[in-house]
């Protein structure tokens, strides 16, 4: 199931960043009364009654300006339009409709996505009212007074928002076809890889970082299997502005990720892992998605019988909070271990769909708290009851115990690694759900 993605622009300091808090429901973004202070487009999960999309933050879309920075939030805001099923479009009611806000309505409606314009700082409806009305001259629909700092007007505006969600988006989808998405840092070899793997050009290829415009799906025939690869994107550098690539590729990551069962990370061989590589990694496991290292360019690398441990090692520290990824060095130019990609998909994807039964989980875990006594506070000791799974994609799995509290992290990681060394798992991550009960029932 894909959620819908929703994006928040306007011109700086209207309160996009307020307005993300409140619905994020917790404090992300920025907030200062600095115009341009979010640069980075920040991006959420959250829910309105039942139904479940990824929000954006965007910095402030300055129509006309030179100002290094705000051309740079501008591209960034221009590509969260691009992104976006759904635009919330901020005006501020105190400063009223200016010029800016009637260039940003003009990108909106060459975008042909659904807007839907919030009025912010409505605190008072009698006082600013009238006010509001002024914004019917946008030409973008019927403004919606809010106030992100006092959370008013927050239900109606969700109400508009979620009334735009394709319904094919919030069902699941009967299309069972594997879907992989390549991501990676802009110019380490994603499109290459694909062009391989179909044995045919059809992703522009270019040595420019961020040449790749959208995602593109790409069907691939393998084995009497058919793949569903999702390229993610840069964006194609229009200005000579030395763009931090960084912020352009995490959204992408974001809509990739959230449309794919398995991720495929791509690093540069000739640059070793990097702290970029670490946060679109963590993208993916944030989503409990199958996931994939393969390290590009290895044909470009001097080795010796310690290389592959080296650097096996280095990424391991470095993504440490992800063991269970499994691991390829590649060449998507010359080809080399690149059908092994295939093998390693199909590994992970049992993997995320493999149940174990009740019965043998709680004689796991029965033996793991025999081995290694659970912790304890102020005298009161941590008591597990029963373990199940419940769902897979990933595999997940309630734990019952008397007190939540005393279930440290730690722990729990314990008991997963025990579950991991009966059934391996591997490639995918385990989500682990803890449950009070107040007695051991019979």
């Amino acid at each position: 199931m894909s959620k819908p993605i929703v994006a928040i622009v306007g011109r700086p300091n209207v309160g996009k960043s307020t307005l993300f808090n409140v619905l994020a429901g917790e404090t992300i973004s920025i907030v200062k009364d600095t115009p341009g202070v979010t640069r980075d487009r920040i991006y959420a999960d959250c829910s309105w009654l039942d139904m479940n999309f990824t929000l954006i933050d965007t910095g402030g879309i300055e129509p006309d300006s030179k100002d290094v920075i705000l051309s740079q939030m501008r591209e960034q805001a221009e590509m969260a339009i691009a992104t976006a099923d759904v635009i919330i479009f901020i005006v501020d009611v105190r400063q009223g409709m200016v010029d800016a806000d009637s260039k940003v309505a003009d990108i909106l409606r060459r975008s042909r996505k659904p807007v839907v314009l919030a009025v912010n700082k409505v605190d008072s409806f009698a006082k600013f009212g009238n006010d509001v009305y002024e914004f019917y001259n946008l030409g973008i629909g019927e403004p919606i007074p809010v106030s992100a700092a006092s959370r008013l007007g927050l239900g109606e505006l969700l109400d508009a928002v979620c009334a735009h969600f394709d319904a094919s988006q919030l069902e699941e989808e009967d299309d069972d076809r594997p879907r992989i998405a390549i991501v990676g840092k802009p110019n380490v070899g994603k499109s290459s890889i694909i062009n391989k793997l179909t044995g045919e050009n059809r992703v522009i290829v270019s040595d420019i970082a961020g040449t790749t415009r959208d995602a593109v799906d790409t069907a691939v025939m393998h084995g009497g299997q058919e793949y569903v690869f999702i390229d993610t994107a840069g964006l194609r550098r229009k200005s000579k502005i030395k763009e931090d690539l960084e912020r352009y590729s995490i959204i992408r990551t974001v809509a990739a990720v959230e449309r794919a069962d398995i991720v495929v990370l791509v690093i540069d061989a000739t640059e070793g892992v990097t702290e970029q590589d670490a946060k679109i990694a963590g993208i993916a496991h944030d989503r409990g998605k199958g996931m994939i290292i393969a390290v590009n360019k290895w044909d470009a690398i001097e080795k010796n019988d310690k290389t592959i441990y080296e650097f096996t090692k280095k990424i391991r520290d470095t993504l440490a909070y992800m063991p269970y990824a499994e691991m390829l060095f590649i060449s998507a130019k010359t080809g080399q271990r690149l059908n092994k990609l295939y093998d390693l998909i199909d590994a992970v994807r049992e993997n995320q769909n493999l149940r174990v039964a009740t019965g043998v989980l709680n004689e796991i875990m029965t033996e793991a708290v025999a081995l290694q006594q659970p912790p304890s506070d102020k005298g009161k000791r941590l008591k597990l009851y029963y373990i199940t799974q419940v769902a897979v994609k990933p595999p997940t799995f309630v734990i019952f115990v008397n007190d939540k509290e005393l279930m440290h992290f730690s722990y729990t990681r314990y008991i997963e690694n025990k579950i991991r060394e009966a059934f391996g798992f591997r490639g995918t991550s385990l989500r682990f759900i803890i449950r009070e009960r107040s007695g051991k029932e019979n």
